[in-house]
């Protein structure tokens, strides 16, 4: 279990994550659609997560995305690195409804994002740019190679939670236990 407490005059948060358990997590980040992202995104991915943030929603809401997802990003690295014994690759493509978003990931240590999705606009109150914003950070966090691509789809609510989904399952998979493979590089480390 990793625990971080992120302190900045835009957001303040404290993150608890376990790979290890998929215990009921507690989300309040005080982005209501944010929230139930994250909710979808522990679940599927079987981390236990409890992250509480207070932002600057005042102004909006990015900051607190953002930030948010430099903690997760962080949190996932201490407890993903240095590997050993899992399959180190994942893949998902999750469909909701009419909505399909696919997900590749290598948990590399290198980290790299291709975030591909032609939804704009608003879900809610929710700026949908944020979800960019929020894989970027915590890519860039976690070390983990990524692609997210948007396959097809018209509610917006449905693409954003299938690319959450999609990311979840992923490291899921990438994540299984394989000790007939050791360290999964031929450099002999990640």
């Amino acid at each position: 279990m990793t625990q971080i407490v992120r302190e900045t005059k835009e957001t303040a948060i404290k993150c608890r994550l376990d790979i290890t358990n998929c215990e009921a997590s507690k989300i309040d980040t005080g982005v209501g659609f944010f929230d139930h992202m994250l909710e979808a995104f522990a679940k599927h991915s079987g981390i236990s997560l409890d992250i509480e943030c207070k932002g600057d929603t005042h102004i909006d809401d990015h900051h607190t995305v953002e930030d948010c997802g430099i903690v997760i990003g962080q949190a996932l690295k201490k407890e993903i690195f240095p590997i050993k014994e899992i399959e180190r690759y994942g893949n998902a493509t999750v469909v909701m409804d009419e909505a399909s978003v696919s997900c590749a990931m290598d948990l590399s240590n290198r980290p790299y994002l291709v975030y591909k999705s032609p939804v704009f606009g608003k879900v809610g109150t929710f700026d949908v740019e944020l979800v960019e914003e929020f894989f970027h950070a915590l890519i860039l966090n976690s070390g983990i190679t990524c692609h997210l691509i948007f396959e097809r789809g018209t509610n917006k609510h449905h693409i954003i939670e299938a690319t959450f989904k999609a990311f979840a399952v992923a490291l899921r998979r990438a994540m299984v236990e394989n000790k007939k493979i050791g360290i999964p590089s031929t450099k002999g480390i990640l």
